[in-house]
């Protein structure tokens, strides 16, 4: 069986890192990118199994990222992880409605992520 991949977007390196050994630790190869820009062309071409996305980025929104990829038929399939700062009820509608799978405020456990992850992947 070939290694799942999961793709970070995450703009804070420290918890992209720490995101990303969460999931290293999981059995995943893990692509991380730290500004949403490129991140339908990394999802284009990396078809990763799962993403892991930041709300608040400095480019685009993580929300904007995620109606693009549920608008397009060759990503609309793939879980997304949401784990943004932003956890008022609104927020978490918000991302919801958007197309998240999950929705976790920060800060996350490990525990937490691995159990998020594991359900959007339908373990």
């Amino acid at each position: 069986m070939n290694e799942r991949t999961v793709l970070i977007i995450e703009d804070e390196e420290d918890a992209a890192e720490l995101f990303a050994e969460m999931m290293r630790v999981s059995g995943f190869r893990v692509v991380k990118i730290t500004t949403s820009a490129p991140a339908m062309d990394v999802l284009t071409k990396e078809k990763p199994d799962l993403v892991i996305l930041d709300i608040m980025m400095p480019d685009i929104s993580g929300l904007d990222v995620l109606r693009q990829m549920r608008g397009d038929p060759t990503l609309t399939h793939i879980p997304v992880v949401v784990v943004s700062a932003k956890g008022t009820p609104t927020d978490i509608k918000t991302g919801m409605d958007a197309g998240a799978s999950t929705y976790l405020t920060k800060p996350v456990g490990f525990l937490e992520l691995k159990e998020a992850v594991s359900r959007a992947l339908g373990g």
